[in-house]
């Protein structure tokens, strides 16, 4: 079976790194089509994936569009379209990465008859999306998706409760390699003295840089922190939210905090940087779809500290493989981290346990077995089938 798969951005994010992971086996009968350019598009020509970016020019719809927006880029919208349905017509398949690579899929499924498979990475609410948004994930989904394939339990609720249809939806977790964590205690070492933060407590907050991921929450929690708790902030921002950068920055500045918060951008060495510290914070105000790094924590031994909501809470049990807080719950975070510096060896163990229901849950190979069991169904042979069964009756 070859596939197509869709994705938004070129720009590497969970969602994209995920894809990643999922089309490897595919490499040799699929094509992934970007709609922008960026670090993805080199990552997947390093893995042999063959890519295409498709577009020179971003679309400018967000999820929080206005109708006036979205009619005024209707004419990019439909050159992209016809890009798509060309290209479909080498493939038995359409697979949806990402909401807008959603949108485009399903009007194409549309004129080329191709199935679709939507991978849903997000919770679909007003706090996220605009109401024609919203309306518009729901209706294409139950009118032109084959299927629906949601990250998490509470990604399949929201998208139920606002009217999707529950027959279309099935729930895979995302999947990951644990041997790609396990990191060497020397590298760890040289990392925290190249760091300067051998005699610190460190915090680690791994995300792009948005008020939703709340980094501010953890900042303003280190107030009510010992002087040697230091955070680190690693990410950038993705998508246009620079004045959240300078928020943070002058947040910094006005609570005193210049010694204690290290802003790294965006790093390639991640598992290493969460293996340096001694605790991750997860602190999104919203519902977290699923959790990345969360997983990716507790795969690398460190202990985790995430919000009470969303995909989050199937990830942790609270004071066995984490601890789970309210949203927006500074007082709440800083009791955690003082719990850590008091009781390490509790620390320990909780992260001891959360390593190996990490590594039994979510392994890559779990996920990529569920995914193609799903996927069968759409091979040209069955595809027949299913279509002859639906003329003859």
């Amino acid at each position: 079976m070859n596939i197509l798969f869709l994705d938004q951005s070129g720009k590497l994010g969970g969602a994209e790194l995920s894809l990643l992971d999922l089309v490897e086996p595919y490499h040799d009968r699929c094509l992934v089509g970007l709609f922008t350019d960026g670090h993805f598009h080199e990552l997947l020509r390093q893995h042999q994936i063959p890519v295409q970016v498709l577009m020179t020019q971003p679309l400018q719809i967000q999820k929080n569009t206005s109708i006036l927006r979205i009619i005024a880029s209707v004419p990019q919208l439909m050159k992209l379209v016809q890009q798509v349905a060309q290209l479909s017509r080498s493939y038995d398949l359409l697979y949806a990465n990402t909401q807008k690579a959603f949108v485009i899929g399903a009007i194409v499924s549309a004129i080329t008859r191709r199935p679709l498979v939507y991978h849903l990475r997000d919770i679909l609410s007003p706090e996220h999306f605009s109401p024609i948004n919203l309306r518009a994930a729901v209706g294409l989904a139950n009118r032109f998706a084959s299927l629906v394939i949601a990250n998490s339990q509470a990604t399949q609720k929201a998208f139920i409760e606002i009217g999707g249809n529950s027959d279309l939806v099935q729930v895979v977790y995302n999947g990951f390699e644990p041997e790609r964590y396990h990191c060497v205690a020397s590298t760890l070492s040289e990392l925290r003295q190249d760091l300067d933060l051998s005699d610190r407590f460190v915090v680690g907050h791994f995300s792009r840089l948005s008020p939703w991921k709340g980094q501010h929450v953890l900042i303003e929690a280190l107030t009510q922190c010992p002087e040697n708790v230091t955070a680190v902030i690693v990410g950038d921002a993705l998508f246009g939210e620079q004045e959240y950068i300078e928020h943070l920055h002058q947040q910094v500045e006005r609570l005193k905090l210049g010694n204690r918060v290290r802003f790294l951008g965006f790093r390639s060495d991640v598992p290493q940087l969460m293996g340096v510290c001694n605790l991750t914070a997860h602190t999104s105000t919203a519902p977290e779809p699923f959790g990345r790094v969360i997983v990716e924590s507790m795969l690398c031994g460190t202990p985790v500290v995430a919000t009470k909501a969303g995909g989050a809470m199937e990830l942790i049990e609270h004071n066995k493989t984490g601890w789970l807080i309210p949203p927006k719950d500074t007082t709440a975070l800083a009791a955690i981290i003082h719990q850590c510096l008091e009781q390490p060896q509790h620390a320990q163990t909780i992260a001891q346990q959360a390593h190996q229901s990490a590594s039994q849950q979510f392994h890559l190979n779990t996920t990529r077995q569920q995914i193609a069991q799903l996927l069968e169904q759409f091979a040209p042979s069955n595809q027949q089938c299913v279509n002859s069964h639906t003329i003859n009756s």
